[in-house]
């Protein structure tokens, strides 16, 4: 049955969680902020085959591998390769048992001076990530999105959400035995590199006088890194093929969020920037007809699927109301000031 949200941002997503226990397991992008986290995750509870660290940096490659370490972890790969290669991608995927595609150009200024890089990265790198899992048996495939995805007003919002689409699609693609396709879609990480509470830290650390917002009303979704980790490993847990995954988490404004690092600083209000929205939707009013409540989660399913309508709701999901709207500024659990203090102070961003 659906429970209630709890109103904390402890919430785990642990249960029930994908058992990698002796599967090969790939990861694009997995030097950024999720894959290290998932790599640590992996590392301390399950022992893997293979887990297979997929990006184009070196450097990132190089790094990451002083903390998890193949001399240590006989089970840690690192390859070179883009998602935009998909014979690269074919190499890298053979044998693999599941795929967890973070890879992305994600930064909203960047893709709109650089429309071209960002549908070759987000798009055409979805269209190969499908390619190559159906081609080499992958089991299991989840692609990581983001609020953005919804309702889209810039272009990385939008190559997202074909990203999503591509991904759902995947799954008739793959026909009988193919591939288990899932997308995860989810708010701002907290303390990831490029979100506001790192930046808002690193100009209080120099000593700023003054913290710049955008519009006092501005509202986000936001989710812990651990959060994002244990939402995916529980997602691939129950995903029967399509569904785009929506986790209940807690909406804070920017304004909140600079009263809470900095309570005696005055701040300076420098406007919306190009491509961005002053409040954030995971999911539109349209998708409410094809949308489940869980107990810690929604689940926005396959239109042209009828059959995974009604098995969630044998199992105990909630078709949602007509006229839902799942968005940041309406969003009835809150993250306040002392959770986010408590957050910060017991858990560093780093």
């Amino acid at each position: 049955m659906v429970a209630p949200a709890s109103n904390t941002i402890q919430r785990d997503f642990a249960s029930p969680r994908i058992n990698f226990n002796g599967k090969t397991i790939l990861v694009t992008g997995g030097t950024g902020s999720f894959g290290r986290k998932l790599t640590e995750t992996i590392c301390r509870e399950y022992e893997p085959k293979k887990l297979i660290i997929f990006s184009r940096d070196e450097l990132k490659q190089y790094e990451m591998a002083q903390e998890f370490s193949p001399t240590d972890l006989p089970f840690m790969r690192y390859f070179i390769g883009d998602v935009r290669d998909e014979t690269r991608l074919d190499m890298a995927m053979r044998d693999v048992d599941v795929v967890i595609h973070a890879a992305a150009l994600k930064h909203v200024p960047i893709a709109e001076y650089n429309p071209f890089e960002c549908i070759k990265t987000n798009v055409m790198g979805a269209e190969n990530v499908v390619r190559a899992a159906i081609k080499q048996g992958v089991r299991h495939v989840c692609a990581l999105s983001t609020d953005k995805a919804a309702n889209p007003i810039n272009l990385y919002g939008a190559s997202k959400l074909a990203s999503d689409k591509i991904f759902t699609a995947g799954q008739n693609m793959g026909g009988e035995g193919g591939p288990t396709f899932s997308v995860v879609r989810y708010g701002n990480v907290v303390g990831s590199r490029g979100s506001v509470i790192p930046f808002f830290a690193k100009l209080i650390s120099e000593g700023a006088t003054e913290l710049p917002i955008t519009d006092p009303r501005m509202t986000r979704f936001w989710i812990t890194l651990e959060q994002g980790v244990s939402f995916v490993l529980s997602s691939l847990a129950i995903a029967r093929g399509g569904e785009i995954f929506v986790p209940k988490i807690p909406s804070m404004s920017t304004l909140e969020i600079a009263k809470t690092l900095a309570p005696d600083l005055p701040h300076k209000i420098i406007g919306i920037r190009p491509g961005e929205k002053l409040h954030e939707t995971m999911i539109p009013e349209d998708d409410a007809r094809t949308t489940v409540e869980l107990e810690d989660r929604y689940a926005i399913l396959p239109a042209h699927n009828r059959k995974i309508m009604k098995r969630y709701i044998a199992e105990g999901a909630k078709p949602v109301a007509e006229a839902f709207c799942y968005a940041s500024h309406t969003n009835p659990e809150k993250f306040g000031r002392g959770e986010l203090r408590a957050y910060l102070d017991g858990k560093p961003s780093s």
